[in-house]
C-alpha cells in the first residue's frame, strides 16, 4: 500500500515550505510600494486674463478676453477627474487672487527623470522663471511642492525659462523649444485696427548650458519657435506612447531649418499635424504610460483637447495608444492654454501603501 504523498522534496530532500514562505513575504513587500504618477494642477477659482501675454488671451482690438469663470470651473474639474480615473494622482496648488495663471503649472518649472520611478524624497523640481505678470507664481509652486515632500532648484533669474511647456522627453532625446525673447507692447500697422501686439516667446535659449548636464548622456535638440499664437513648445509638439516615441508635430510653428532635424531624429514616427488640429491645441495633450506595477504591456494613453478631427484621433490609436478628449476650450480661448499647460508632470512617484 502506498504511503500518503507529503510535501516535494528540493534537491537536499527538505521541504520548500520556506521558499514558498519567502516568495509570499516578496509578494507582500511589492504590495507595500506603488509607483503612481504624480500631476500638478492649480485651482482655478480666480482664473482670470491678467497681463494679456498671448494671442489667445485679448480681442482683436487688442482687450484682454473675460472668463466664464463657473464654465472653466467644471471644465477643470473634468480634467481632473479624467486624471484620477487613470489613477494619477493630482496635487493642487491653492488658489491666489493675485496669480491667476496658477492654472497653468506646465509653466512651473521642470522635474527631472519624469519616467524615472523614484520616491519624493528624492526628486528634484527646477522652478521657472515666467514673465513678470507671472513671476509671483514661483513661491506658490515652490510651497506646494515643499509641503508635498519635492525639493526645488532655482536658475538664475536673468535667464527666461518656462519649464516643462519649453524643455520636455521625446524618444532618446529632449527637445529644448526657443524663440525671440520680446518687450510685449503695441506697435503702429498698416490694418484695422492700426496697431498689433508683439507678444514674443518665452525661454531663452541660453538655458541650455543649464539644462544640458542634468540630462547627460541624452541629447538635447534644440527647436527655434516661428507662430506666436504657439509660442511655448508643447503647443506645436507632443511626444506620446511608449518611451514617448511617437511626436505630434505642427510644422508651420517650426522653423524650416529645425524641421528636418525632427525628421531625422524622429522618422515615421513623427505625426505631422495639420493646420484646424494644431489650431485647437492637439499638441498640448498629456502623455500618460501606466505605471502600475504588473500590469505588462503597459497601457498609454494620450489625454487630447475636445474638437480634434477623427482622423487624428484614429492615427493616435493605430499608433496602440487610447486617445481620451477633454473639453477645457475656456482655458484656450481665453488664456491660451490646453490639456498639458494645465498639468505639471511631476514623474513617477514610489510610495509605500499599507493595503
Amino acid at each position: 500500500m502506498n504511503e500518503p504523498e507529503g510535501p516535494p522534496a528540493t534537491e537536499a530532500g527538505t521541504s520548500d515550505a520556506p521558499d514558498r514562505a519567502s516568495e509570499a513575504e516578496g509578494r507582500r513587500a511589492q504590495r507595500a510600494v506603488r509607483e503612481r504618477r504624480l500631476a500638478l494642477m492649480g485651482d482655478p477659482r480666480y482664473f482670470s486674463v491678467k497681463g494679456g501675454a498671448n494671442p489667445h488671451t485679448r480681442t482683436r482690438w487688442g482687450t484682454r478676453r473675460t472668463v466664464d469663470r463657473e464654465r472653466a470651473i467644471e471644465q477643470w474639474n473634468g480634467l481632473r477627474r479624467t486624471l484620477e480615473e487613470l489613477g494619477i494622482q493630482v496635487l493642487v496648488v491653492p488658489p491666489d487672487a493675485a496669480q491667476p495663471g496658477l492654472v497653468y503649472p506646465a509653466n512651473a518649472g521642470v522635474m527631472w527623470d519624469v519616467d524615472l520611478p523614484l520616491p519624493r524624497s528624492e526628486r528634484r523640481f527646477l522652478l521657472a522663471n515666467l514673465l513678470p505678470t507671472r513671476a509671483g507664481e514661483q513661491t506658490r509652486y515652490a510651497r506646494a511642492l515643499a509641503e508635498a515632500g519635492i525639493a526645488t532648484e532655482t536658475l538664475d533669474p536673468a535667464l527666461r525659462f518656462e519649464g516643462e511647456a519649453d524643455f520636455f522627453p521625446a524618444g532618446t532625446c529632449y527637445l529644448l523649444t526657443h524663440g525671440r525673447l520680446e518687450r510685449q507692447r503695441f506697435v503702429p500697422a498698416l490694418q484695422w485696427p492700426p496697431w498689433r501686439r508683439i507678444y514674443g516667446f518665452r525661454t531663452d535659449v541660453r538655458v541650455l548650458d543649464r539644462l544640458a548636464p542634468r540630462v547627460a548622456p541624452r541629447e538635447v535638440l534644440r527647436v527655434e519657435l516661428t507662430l506666436e499664437a504657439h509660442y511655448h513648445g508643447d503647443t506645436a509638439l507632443c511626444a506620446f506612447g511608449p518611451g514617448r516615441r511617437f511626436l505630434l508635430a505642427y510644422r508651420e510653428g517650426i522653423s524650416p531649418g529645425d524641421w528636418p532635424r525632427l525628421e531625422e531624429a524622429f522618422g515615421d514616427d513623427l505625426l505631422e499635424l495639420g493646420r484646424a488640429d494644431a489650431e485647437r491645441y492637439a499638441a498640448n495633450s498629456f502623455s500618460y504610460t501606466s505605471a502600475a506595477p504588473g500590469a505588462e504591456p503597459r497601457e498609454s494613453f494620450l489625454v487630447m483637447p475636445a474638437g480634434i478631427s477623427e482622423r487624428l484621433l484614429a492615427q493616435v490609436r493605430e499608433r496602440g495608444v487610447t486617445p481620451i478628449t477633454v473639453d477645457v476650450s475656456e482655458f484656450l480661448k481665453k488664456g491660451g492654454g490646453s490639456v498639458k499647460c494645465m498639468i505639471g508632470d511631476l514623474g513617477v512617484v514610489v510610495e509605500s501603501s499599507s493595503s
